[in-house]
């Protein structure tokens, strides 16, 4: 998936092959049949193209990383403790891009209203750690040793990181 992410285009069996050689050797073959499962797991679609097919990444990335998250995030028996587990393994840019998410999906939240000069301040929702000390909350500290680490979607498997 990382080669058919990078390009954002339809890629061809052939053009992942000859860009893996680059680090690696690997078979035309395997290269086929990872398109393929990746196909047949609808990750990707693909088009016919003479005698070889074109392949697209049925969605982003992100929207990748986001369903994978969703996923865990809703299995667990405790989400509010999983969130906090999972804002301690952040880094500092990581923390930054969160707060930057949650900035932007307050934006409907705090639309103009008519006759007004601006927005309206966002307000801290009733426990929030900012009402209580009157600071911008500080996300949690990094987690404790032992703590398991994060799943890589480029990483080998059957995932479509390959």
């Amino acid at each position: 998936m990382t080669r058919v992410w990078k390009w954002n285009r339809p890629v061809t069996v052939r053009e992942v092959l000859e860009d893996l050689q680059k680090e690696r050797s690997i078979a035309y073959t395997t290269v086929m049949t990872v398109l393929d499962n990746l196909h047949q797991k609808g990750w990707v679609r693909r088009e016919a193209e003479g005698r070889a097919y074109r392949y697209e990444a049925v969605s982003s990335r992100a929207a990748y990383a986001a369903a994978l998250m969703n996923e865990a995030w809703s299995q667990s028996d405790n989400p509010a403790a999983a969130l906090v587990a999972f804002f301690g393994m952040m880094s500092e840019e990581q923390r930054q891009a969160l707060t930057d998410a949650v900035r932007i999906l307050r934006i409907p939240d705090t639309a103009e209203q008519p006759g007004s000069t601006g927005p309206a301040p966002a307000e801290p929702r009733e426990g929030d750690p900012a009402e209580r000390e009157g600071t911008e909350a500080e996300p949690p500290g990094p987690p404790a040793a032992g703590t398991a680490g994060n799943e890589n979607p480029d990483s080998a498997g059957d995932g479509p990181g390959r």
